[in-house]
Parts: structure tokens; C-alpha cells; sequence
């Protein structure tokens, strides 16, 4: 077998030329290509990365506002009940005032009714008692006719009352 050194430098010189031709014309842009999108994929999870800290920024700033917003609803609920509470004792405070109030108005008005009727039961008993003055002094009785008369007097007095 003998070498063709001819063949060999013209092989070796299309190869120089065809890795030269690659090298400018496909392989440089295409690791440019492929340069570009690695930084576009590392730029794609950086941004990613902040995305999802910046999410979770906010669930945790979501959490707290809606713990606030349970203890603000938590405390108007309590200061509800106070108040209502307060407002229960109130109204009891006077309805009890109102009834120690209608207690002794009621106590008035029965004693002076009371006064009132003693006062008319004195006026009619004077009157009587005169009515039976006189009936005894126009006829003098004995003591029989007198037990009548304060017996029919008695009967008289439990007729009106």
C-alpha cells in the first residue's frame, strides 16, 4: 500500500476549509443561538425565583392581615358582648327602679284611698250615731229597745260599707 501524499494534503485541506466554513457560518451562530437562550433561560429562573419569593412575601403578608382581621372581628365581637352586657344591666337597673317606683305610688294611692274611705266611714258613723242619738232621745227605751237599736245600727253600717 503506498500513500498518497497528493490525496492526503488536498483531504486535509477540504477539511481545514469545511471546519473554517463550519465554524464561521454554522457553528458560531449557532453556539451564539445557543448562548443567548441559556441567558434567556437563566434570566427566565432568576425572574422565577423572585416571582415565587415575592409570592410567598405576600401569603405570608396575607396570613398576618387575615389574623389581624380575626382578632379586629374577634374584639368587636367581645366589646359587642360588653356592651350588651352593659345595656342588659341597664335595663334592668330600671325596669327595677320603674317597679320600686310604680311599688310605691301603688302604696300611696292605697293609703290615701284608705284615708279617704276611714274619713268617710267617720262622716257616716257621726252621721248615724246622731240619727240614733236622736231616735234615743225621742223615745226613751229600755235596754232591750237600745240592743235593737245598736243592732239595727250595726246592720246599717255593714249594708253601706
Amino acid at each position: 500500500m503506498d500513500i498518497v501524499w497528493s490525496s492526503i494534503w488536498i483531504t486535509l485541506l477540504a477539511f481545514l476549509i469545511l471546519y473554517w466554513l463550519l465554524s464561521r457560518y454554522a457553528i458560531g451562530p449557532l453556539m451564539s443561538v445557543m448562548e443567548k437562550r441559556r441567558e434567556l433561560v437563566l434570566g427566565q429562573l432568576n425572574e422565577a425565583s423572585a416571582t415565587r419569593e415575592e409570592a410567598a412575601a405576600y401569603v405570608e403578608q396575607q396570613k398576618e392581615a387575615l389574623q389581624q382581621a380575626r382578632k379586629d372581628a374577634y374584639d368587636i365581637i367581645e366589646q359587642s358582648r360588653q356592651t350588651s352586657g352593659k345595656q342588659a344591666d341597664q335595663l334592668i337597673a330600671q325596669a327595677k327602679e320603674e317597679s320600686v317606683r310604680l311599688k310605691d305610688e301603688a302604696l300611696r294611692d292605697i293609703e290615701s284611698e284608705k284615708n279617704k274611705a276611714m274619713a268617710a266611714l267617720r262622716g257616716e258613723v257621726g252621721r248615724v250615731s246622731v240619727q240614733i242619738a236622736s231616735k234615743l232621745i225621742e223615745k226613751e227605751i229600755d235596754e232591750k229597745s237600745n240592743e235593737g237599736l245598736v243592732d239595727q245600727y250595726l246592720k246599717d253600717v255593714g249594708t253601706k260599707s
